[in-house]
């Protein structure tokens, strides 16, 4: 049936449009003045002294980890309750991911677990502000500190979010924030690094210029790299939205908020929890099924009603190139396994109107309680 709302959907304006139409008409597309805009802009934003563009959230956080010297035989904790490409940074540098089990709350990494888990071939953490709800940073940053291990946020879904007053993104040795269509604001396909270490900020723009040194001639590379280059309508793009970040995060709150008071009075149904210390950045508006429903059923019935809804998220430990390198014992992660077979993403978006709202959750209550 088609769909009569969307999953998601970018809050383009004409403002945007113009910047990016004003990149086609200069003739400078790539290496030019907006990447250094928007870095300039995510600088101030974020708090921090140095910010690098990228291709993807992806991109960059193979860049972070590789920046830090991670590499065959280090051990890299991270939660499996994530997107993939947490996981395939790790992989793609030869370091082995040791997962971590999530809190059953907020979904992001359990401190006690993550104690348990690290050994004397750990390296690093890394650390995903799942949804955009900042993880425990004060007590995940004194076990890095602890036992000496680099941090990486994977903030890539929580652009904006907060933690005990200080913008998520200042944590740690990094962060990459990521810019898809469906984020906190777009550039098409983007990201950002964000770090107050000046010496790994040199080696990121290089690594994402195919090694060129700062100094280096065109043609002269002094490291292997990539093409990981943010192009310039992207940027123009992502600076103009970057503008109306606290806007467009309001606008993410008052949806939120309209699912919410509609879900409150069913049982079946958990809604997001945010911690009292916390400024949640909406990336998705997802709710915790009760034990004893299925939610690939629920997911089937709502399409069938025309309204979208996915499973967030499967757990990587399960998908098979993972389980074909790392076996990971069932029980191991007993929330994650929980949580996965529960969590579902309705449609969520800046714009999505109070009627739009009711319907989805009308067609959740047909689906649920046969109403």
């Amino acid at each position: 049936m088609k769909e009569r709302i969307p999953m998601s959907s970018p809050d383009i304006d004409e403002e945007d449009i113009a910047a990016v139409t004003a990149v086609l008409r200069s003739g400078r597309l790539a290496l030019g003045p907006w990447m250094e805009e928007f870095e300039r802009r995510m600088r101030e934003y974020i708090g921090v002294k140095h910010a690098v563009a990228v291709s993807s959230g992806t991109a960059g956080l193979h860049l972070l980890v590789r920046a830090l010297g991670i590499g065959p035989g280090d051990e890299v904790l991270v939660p499996s309750f994530t997107f993939a490409a947490s996981v395939n940074a790790i992989l793609y540098e030869g370091a082995k991911p040791v997962f971590v089990d999530i809190e059953p709350e907020t979904y992001t990494l359990d401190p006690e677990d993550l104690r348990w888990k690290i050994t004397s071939r750990s390296r690093a953490i890394m650390v995903v502000d799942t949804f955009g709800h900042p993880a425990e940073w004060e007590e995940i940053l004194a076990l890095a500190d602890q036992f000496g291990l680099s941090v990486i946020d994977d903030a890539c879904e929580a652009l904006g979010a907060m933690y005990r007053g200080q913008k998520v993104g200042r944590f740690g040795s990094g962060a990459v924030f990521a810019f898809y269509p469906n984020k906190q604001i777009t550039t098409g396909e983007g990201g950002m690094v964000v770090t107050d270490d000046s010496d790994l900020a040199e080696v990121l723009r290089s690594l994402r210029n195919q090694g060129r040194g700062k100094m280096s001639s065109w043609l002269w590379h002094e490291r292997l790299g990539y093409n990981y280059r943010l192009d310039e309508m992207s940027a123009a793009l992502g600076a103009s939205q970057l503008g109306k970040i606290e806007t467009f995060l309001e606008k993410r709150a008052r949806v939120a908020a309209m699912y919410t008071e509609r879900l409150k009075p069913f049982s079946w149904v958990k809604t997001p929890r945010i911690k009292p210390y916390a400024r949640m950045s909406f990336f998705v508006y997802v709710v915790e099924l009760a034990e004893g429903l299925n939610r690939d059923a629920v997911i089937r019935g709502l399409e069938s009603r025309g309204i979208p809804a996915r499973g967030y998220f499967a757990p990587v430990h399960r998908m098979p190139y993972i389980e074909e390198r790392l076996k990971v014992q069932v029980g191991e992660l007993p929330v994650t396994e929980r949580v996965a077979e529960r969590t579902l993403a309705l449609p969520f978006h800046n714009n999505l109107a109070e009627g739009e709202v009711e319907e989805v959750v009308e067609a959740l209550l047909e689906v649920v309680e046969g109403r």
